[in-house]
């Protein structure tokens, strides 16, 4: 079996000094509160977070306020203040990077309640002068609405940990959009919350832009931000693929390990994805920084032993059970190495065509069966970089190579 090698060209904008970016923003604030900052930190896979986050820290600390980092995560990584310090840590978010401590506690306040339950603050949070929260704007893994995820985001499910996250994940889909309106306008109208932060990035994960964004204008700005998103975001070049191999999932690419926009599957109650139309999925390898979190494995048909063997059960089980869609955290059909899995594949659904990407994040790159060649040299954003290059394995892993993200 033979595929080429695909160039995609996405959307480049980078800011070319994210620091002063970050301080031009925040003086459009005005003064900070004057007093113990928080600023949260959770997301994973943002490009320059360790910088953004001290360049955030330093400008409060310069303005006459005492920032502080806070583990604003829901119940990932266990649900333990350890876990949660631990994971933001990994990120690069060290109180030694930062120049901030980082104050990791599960114990929240409740500060007000809607139909699905109540809607928590974390406490450190809550006992602070003011939070900024910093977040990138991104489309949702689970619902599409004009507030995905975000700043309202890490309000409601990051700052109110695994207790707002089940406040939210309760909700039917379909009302997730309004819930997560409801939710956030709690916090807002609680006064505890000073500005938000909002990050942008280009189609190669770069950041793109930066929107420094008062309290009161969260809920009304990002609607407006998730539209520019819209005009970064990288997709696959084929509306219809009948073989989608993934090499690394995790949740440095996507909260759920595999971006559901990006592969055509949700694992919800509502499969309101349209394209790309995927018929099978093979995933690979779960990449180390996910910690053992495998949420999202069950959106795939076929995985490795060795995928199979990094997966951390409870971590796992607690951010899907949290979420409430359980289809997420599903074991697949188990196989020995790439080598069984590419062989399974084609014996049972043939060899036209395939695509194989590193990992749904970064889709600057990616490999597809010869057939596909002229389909895909015809796309406006893609040029085939390789001749045809035929299948083989060494030690089980296949030899279709991936440069390193750009």
């Amino acid at each position: 079996m033979k595929f080429v090698k695909v160039r995609q060209t996405l959307v480049s904008a980078p800011i070319p000094d994210v620091t002063a970016e970050v301080r031009r923003q925040l003086d459009l604030l005005g003064p900070p509160p004057q007093g113990e900052v928080a600023i949260t930190a959770g997301s994973r896979g943002i490009s320059n977070i360790v910088e953004i986050t001290k360049a955030a820290g330093d400008w409060l600390r310069d303005h006459g306020a005492t920032p502080f980092v806070v583990p604003a995560m829901g119940s990932h990584n266990g649900a333990t203040d350890a876990g949660q310090k631990e994971m933001v840590e990994s990120l690069g978010v060290t109180e030694a990077a930062t120049g901030m401590p980082i104050r990791s506690s599960m114990e929240c306040v409740k500060v007000g309640e809607v139909p699905s339950g109540d809607v928590w603050m974390d406490r450190h949070c809550y006992e602070s002068a003011g939070v900024l929260v910093l977040n990138r704007i991104k489309l949702h893994t689970c619902f599409s609405g004009p507030v995905q995820s975000g700043l309202t985001k890490m309000m409601v499910v990051g700052m109110g940990k695994i207790r707002s996250a089940e406040t939210f994940h309760s909700t039917p889909t379909p009302l997730m959009k309004h819930m997560l309106l409801d939710m956030g306008k709690l916090l807002i109208d609680s006064g505890k919350i000073w500005a938000g932060l909002a990050i942008l990035e280009d189609g190669y994960d770069h950041t793109a832009e930066l929107h420094a964004v008062p309290a009161a204008e969260i809920l009304q700005r990002e609607p407006q931000l998730l539209e520019k998103h819209r005009g970064y975001f990288p997709s696959l070049p084929l509306d219809a693929i009948d073989v989608l191999v993934v090499d690394k999932i995790g949740k440095t690419f996507s909260g759920t390990g595999m971006d559901p926009n990006v592969i055509g599957r949700r694992g919800t109650s509502v499969e309101d994805v349209e394209k790309p139309q995927v018929k099978i999925i093979a995933c690979l390898e779960l990449v180390e920084a996910s910690k053992g979190n495998a949420i999202g494995v069950g959106l795939a048909d076929f995985i490795t032993r060795r995928l199979r063997d990094a997966i951390d059960e409870h971590k796992t089980f607690i951010n899907v059970y949290t979420t409430g869609d359980m289809q997420r955290g599903k074991i697949p059909a188990t196989l020995a190495d790439d080598e069984e899995v590419f062989e399974k594949m084609r014996a049972r659904y043939g060899e036209r065509r395939w695509v194989v990407v590193p990992n749904t994040l970064h889709l600057d790159q990616l490999w597809v069966s010869e057939d596909l060649a002229d389909e895909v040299a015809a796309h406006a954003q893609c040029e085939v970089v390789s001749n045809p290059f035929e299948l083989a394995f060494s030690a089980g892993r296949h030899n279709l190579a991936f440069d390193a993200p750009q």
